[in-house]
């Protein structure tokens, strides 16, 4: 038969092939309506696409918010499928609306082209490869490594790794403190319990917080200004300055005094120059040595060592002096 519409209607732009991606299956209840609420709840945590989202999550949330409304006689699986497109904003709209019309038909299909839009396989590979990996950072608590690897393992809840394999990566990449921990817990040797009492006692020791203090780090520089050191030094510098200052208020005041060549009236060593010159930098060579072995030092091995210094000290403000001058 020949096409009788006119050049203006040919011209008309089509109206068909406007569906949406999703079908709803019909709904026959009986005044069935969606609340402005739902919407409202379903709209408030939108997924934009970017590549920092997690569409697992998303799609959690999502589940948990349209799991507390029931309807009578309706599938909540067709409610999700009708109030999904609002959970959407930017790209992922976007995506959504240039999928074929009609090409998604059940739930299942909904989230299986948005997980795999979203979290490509190469990002799978990428989150594996972190899991893999996991080590427990220098600053990081028991507590905080547990949390920062389980966060990575629902970040990618298809990673396929078995309990084993998970407990295992763990364990390893602990501290050899940490690891201690847990073997004692164990009463012996950590990886000689059955997973489901590995898994027991690391759950155990992670609910303390505070399992063990953050190491200190004691930064040396290589300046000849002193670096920042651990709180207790600092304590002991300051009592190593108290004892040059009480020295200073027990004497006279001090006079000038030039750069000569003077023996020690007690000993008779030679002095080549100022003796205040000298006791500076005699304190600030030994704080150099103690605060180059830092790595190397127990807490108990720093105080012992700025001990015996402010010792040194003293002896040598009280033994060695020059001479009294002329008049």
């Amino acid at each position: 038969m020949d096409d009788t519409r006119t050049m203006a209607q040919l011209l008309e732009a089509p109206t068909a092939g406007y569906e949406d991606a999703i079908v709803v299956p019909e709904i026959t209840a009986d005044n069935f309506e969606l609340k402005h609420g739902l919407l409202n709840l379903v709209q408030n945590k939108q997924f934009f696409g970017h590549d920092k989202e997690d569409p697992h999550a998303h799609i959690r949330y999502f589940n948990k918010i349209t799991s507390t409304m029931k309807f009578p006689n309706v599938p909540s699986t067709s409610v999700k499928l009708m109030l999904f497109p609002f959970s959407l904003e930017g790209a992922a709209r976007i995506w959504l609306e240039k999928e074929p019309p009609r090409s998604i038909q059940t739930w299942d299909d909904l989230v299986s082209k948005f997980i795999n839009k979203f979290f490509p396989p190469s990002k799978t590979t990428n989150l594996r490869n972190e899991i893999t990996r996991f080590q427990q950072r220098f600053d990081e608590t028991f507590y905080e490594a547990w949390d920062r690897f389980n966060d990575l393992l629902r970040a990618c809840p298809h990673h396929g790794f078995s309990e084993l394999h998970q407990l295992d990566t763990f364990y390893n990449a602990l501290n050899s403190n940490d690891q201690d921990s847990l073997n004692s817990a164990a009463g012996g040797n950590f990886l000689d319990k059955m997973p489901r009492d590995c898994l027991r006692i690391i759950e155990s020791k992670s609910k303390v917080r505070n399992s063990r203090n953050k190491p200190v780090v004691a930064k040396v520089s290589s300046s000849t200004s002193t670096p920042g050191i651990s709180s207790d030094v600092a304590e002991l510098k300051d009592m190593v300055k108290a004892l040059l200052l009480d020295k200073k208020n027990q004497s006279p005041a001090p006079t000038p005094v030039k750069a000569v060549e003077e023996s020690c009236v007690t000993c008779g060593v030679l002095i080549s120059t100022n003796l205040s010159a000298t006791i500076g930098y005699v304190y600030r060579d030994n704080i150099k040595n103690i605060i180059s072995q830092a790595p190397q030092l127990t807490t108990n091995q720093w105080k012992h060592r700025f001990f015996i210094r402010a010792y040194d000290f003293k002896s040598n403000l009280t033994s060695h002096s020059l001479p009294p001058k002329q008049s």
